[in-house]
């Protein structure tokens, strides 16, 4: 994997330190050891014989990451075209991979990455808890990342009143506002690892006032567990790394499109590309 290593673990601080019970990803169980990759227990030939529309669409989405170039729009396709039983191979196939997404709005959309890194199966949920749309998208996020991320923030950060004690959370605030203020789209991360700096509790209460929570919640359970939350702020995100408790070990705010351990790289898709190429052989040969 070339997503971003786990840094060196120091007191955290921030919103993250507080308690946002109601901010959990709560149909996510927190796994407390670093998952590597291991190819899913696929159908046997002789299941997969009778499931030619499954096959098709293995086929696809080799096809579709082996001819995926970076800075190209996501491939995705229509997995709900599928009936039952060939969705259900196509299933086992896919697995579950590190990332969890869940994007709240008008309806909720949830995201899970598959075993094959930068294949992603999109759901949006219903109010009565079914499925609206279902679909299996390549590229290095699904696309409801970033679009509701952005639409549901503000190229520049709020202007609120700082508690008097609040000495520490000024000089981030005005960092903050600087970043976001110049970055253009694909610029480098800028990260204020807040771990590192002397955090009051009236601090980390203005912060989290001032980048409140967005729509956009991710999991990263590759080494070790990534809390990600995007932010009222444009391209302003908290990253938290977490024990197998769930407590925060690490807390930083990261300036950017996207917070790198939540993104595959082309070298990731490249090799799921491999991958899902193996899978298929193995289905056709039933």
């Amino acid at each position: 994997m070339s997503r971003k290593d786990f840094p060196i673990p120091v007191v955290a601080a921030g919103p993250g330190t507080q308690d946002e019970s109601g901010e959990q990803i709560s149909y996510i169980e927190m796994p407390k050891e670093m998952n590597t990759f291991s190819m899913p227990t696929l159908p046997s030939p002789e299941q997969a014989r009778d499931a030619a529309e499954a096959r098709a669409a293995v086929r696809w989405l080799w096809e579709a990451a082996r001819d995926w170039t970076p800075g190209s729009p996501n491939r995705s396709f229509d997995a709900g075209l599928l009936d039952a039983h060939n969705r259900e191979i196509v299933d086992q196939v896919l697995g579950e991979g590190e990332v969890s997404v869940i994007v709240s709005g008008e309806r909720e959309t949830r995201a899970q990455e598959s075993v094959f890194t930068g294949v992603w199966r999109v759901r949006a949920v219903n109010h009565d808890g079914s499925v609206g749309m279902d679909r299996i998208e390549i590229g290095p996020v699904p696309e409801v990342v970033t679009s509701a991320a952005r639409a549901a923030s503000r190229p520049t950060v709020p202007e609120l009143r700082a508690p008097a004690d609040a000495f520490g959370a000024r000089p981030i605030v005005e960092e903050v506002a600087h970043q976001v203020g110049q970055r253009k789209a694909g610029d480098p991360a800028h990260i204020i690892n807040l771990s590192l700096l002397p955090m009051s509790p009236a601090d980390a209460a203005h912060l989290g006032d001032v980048l409140a929570a967005g729509p956009v919640r991710i999991l990263s359970r590759g080494y070790g567990n990534c809390r990600i939350t995007s932010t009222v702020v444009r391209d302003a995100w908290w990253v938290q790394y977490v024990n197998g408790y769930g407590n925060p070990m690490v807390d930083s705010i990261e300036i950017t499109d996207v917070p790198e351990v939540a993104v595959a790289s082309p070298e990731d898709i490249a090799d799921s590309a491999e991958r899902l190429r193996e899978a298929f052989e193995w289905l056709e040969k039933g």
